[in-house]
């Protein structure tokens, strides 16, 4: 992609031609949504964040394909939106069997979003269970000590991510720490243009392991713990309930599709529930103040 100014300033304008926040605060989190069998996770999310104390907005970013009622119900509650273009690189795999990784190529989008000083994007299936604002201020800088596998040390993976060069180097973009950046962002825009896309199996995730390979730096699980980590045999010896911040509600059904024969198979590590607790609690807050639409 083409600049017309220095450090790559058009390209980042092009995905984000209003450049202008849309709330006061110089972070944020952000948050993508494309449809509304995502919107009652988006808004759970919302609850939790501030359930747990964040003092930080969470910004919900749309897409053409969000329909109005879903910008209405956030409207309703004042969580504030901001438009994105849909995001595809120039060639992509088919991803036809798993058509979710088409949306996830615009989880690239914060890095573009030069209003503010920092954006930590968050997937809408997650749930944040204890505040996790030091995020907005956590050193970026890369670690320089070498980690071996877990297992052996779960105190340590409390508090350590693994070095980003370990196992399939690849992030997991549930949960992203972003200082937007013309620069960086210029480096995305053209990994879009390059052919190479069509070998990402995981889009977004992809495409960032291979650009900034070695680069990125992994925090501890316990910011984007998968749902599924605390199953028996997975890695349940370093899991721990009570310091888990942020958990992450992978795979199919998500907790807002669970019918009662779903919620029996996850009786075997009751998580939902967790998800359940938060997202009663918010709708009996919403209805006591008017709020009854269904999400």
């Amino acid at each position: 992609m083409s600049s017309d100014t220095p450090n790559g300033t058009s390209s980042v304008n092009s995905v984000n031609p209003n450049a202008e926040r849309v709330v006061e605060s110089d972070k944020v989190w952000t948050t993508l949504i494309t449809n509304t069998e995502y919107l009652s996770g988006l808004l759970t999310l919302d609850a939790s964040l501030k359930f747990a104390g964040s003092k930080y907005p969470l910004v919900a970013l749309y897409t053409d394909t969000f329909p109005q009622e879903g910008k209405d119900a956030l409207d309703q509650r004042k969580i504030p939106r901001k438009h994105i273009p849909y995001l595809l690189p120039k060639t992509y795999k088919d991803f036809t069997n798993d058509p979710r990784f088409y949306d996830c190529w615009s989880k690239l989008t914060p890095f573009s979003l030069v209003e503010y000083e920092r954006v930590v994007q968050l997937d809408s299936d997650m749930l944040v269970l204890q505040n996790m604002d030091e995020l907005m201020d956590i050193s970026l800088d890369g670690r320089e000590e070498a980690g071996q596998a877990q297992h052996g040390e779960p105190e340590k993976a409390q508090v350590e991510g693994m070095p980003s060069d370990h196992g399939i180097t690849m992030p997991n973009g549930g949960l992203q720490v972003v200082v937007p950046c013309p620069e960086v962002y210029e480096k995305i825009s053209n990994a879009l243009q390059d052919e190479k896309t069509m070998s990402y199996d995981f889009s977004d995730q992809s495409l960032l392991g291979d650009v900034f390979h070695g680069r990125w730096v992994a925090l501890p699980y316990v910011y984007n713990a998968l749902k599924t980590l605390r199953w028996k045999g997975v890695h349940d010896p370093i899991w721990r309930d009570d310091r888990v911040k942020n958990i992450h509600y992978i795979l199919s059904p998500k907790p807002w599709d669970e019918n009662e024969a779903d919620k029996k198979k996850q009786e075997r590590d009751g998580s939902n529930q967790w998800w359940w607790d938060v997202h009663e609690r918010r709708l009996k807050e919403e209805r006591a103040i008017g709020i009854d639409d269904g999400f």
